[in-house]
């Protein structure tokens, strides 16, 4: 915390922005890797409602429930990994030009750089793939990087880094050859940026 600053200064962070935080980091964590089994009966513990969101968390919650480990992690690797390369590339690069490492992986570095984020030593993926920015959208949303980013910069952020493609990617997860447990994701992921995508498009600029 910077000098001078006391916790009355510190912005407070709604519920609802906590429950959106929480929903972008399971989405990271499941697409970062295999869910294990703990994480997995925690996914067949989850709960919906009648909104489309809340359809596909329920429907989520009972393939989980249905699903083992080691199947899962299977289908992650065929999905993201396979033999040279997996059936998706879940980066920002490659659904925008086609290829890996260009310019949206150049902008996005910029950004970080700008908000004093760097790529730990320990990871080597291109910090484009979908589960770090997914990581990296709820961690702004409540402030782990420091003090919760105002909803004006989460929606530059989100216009610029994730809106373009991430719908696309989530549905073309959902379709995958190899998804099963993975189509459910991709429905929830699906639906959840139609939500944010309504919601940062009726937020003031």
């Amino acid at each position: 915390m910077s000098q001078g600053m006391t916790m009355n200064d510190v912005p407070t962070v709604a519920e609802e922005d906590v429950l959106r935080a929480d929903l972008y980091d399971f989405l990271g964590v499941l697409l970062a890797a295999p869910p294990n089994e703990v994480l997995l009966k925690q996914t067949a513990g989850l709960s919906g409602n009648d909104t489309p969101l809340g359809k596909s968390v329920a429907t989520l919650a009972h393939v989980a429930k249905a699903s083992k480990p080691m199947a899962v992690e299977g289908e992650f690797n065929r999905l993201f990994i396979g033999l040279g390369r997996g059936e998706l590339l879940p980066y920002a690069s490659y659904y925008l030009t086609g290829f890996l490492n260009e310019k949206p992986l150049a902008a996005l570095r910029s950004d970080m750089a700008a908000r004093g984020l760097a790529r730990s030593d320990s990871v080597f993926e291109p910090e484009d793939n979908i589960a770090s920015l997914m990581e990296m959208m709820g961690a702004m949303i409540v402030g782990r990087f420091g003090v919760p980013v105002a909803l004006a910069e989460q929606k530059t952020f989100y216009n610029r880094h994730i809106r373009p493609w991430a719908g696309h990617f989530y549905a073309d997860l959902e379709g995958a050859k190899n998804s099963v447990f993975y189509a459910a994701v991709g429905a929830v992921g699906r639906a959840f940026i139609d939500v944010e995508n309504e919601a940062f498009r009726m937020s003031a600029s």
